[in-house]
């Protein structure tokens, strides 16, 4: 089932984050503002990443002298999505 997850960035010029999620694969990544080529970049590339690979490789990406990034925001985002997600349990 694909879920669709909005999250408001903080600390950067992206002001918004779009995602879709499906069997813990990223379907699609949209930001609202910051730098457009970069951030079509980013989307492309992970594009069909599990979620936790995409958390791992962007945590914590810092930009300039700011403590985070349009990056590690989607990580943060991604966190969050799981943080809601209920854990079942394979037996």
């Amino acid at each position: 089932m694909k879920e669709v997850i909005q999250y408001r960035t903080q600390g950067t010029c992206s002001k918004l984050i779009e995602a879709v999620i499906e069997d813990n694969k990223v379907c699609e990544v949209r930001f609202t503002g910051g730098c457009n080529g970069n951030l079509k970049g980013i989307s492309s590339l992970v594009k069909g990443m599990d979620v936790d690979e995409v958390i791992e490789r962007l945590q914590g990406i810092q930009c300039g002298d700011k403590n985070t990034s349009c990056p590690d925001q989607f990580a943060r985002c991604l966190i969050e999505y799981k943080s809601r997600k209920p854990v079942i349990s394979q037996s």
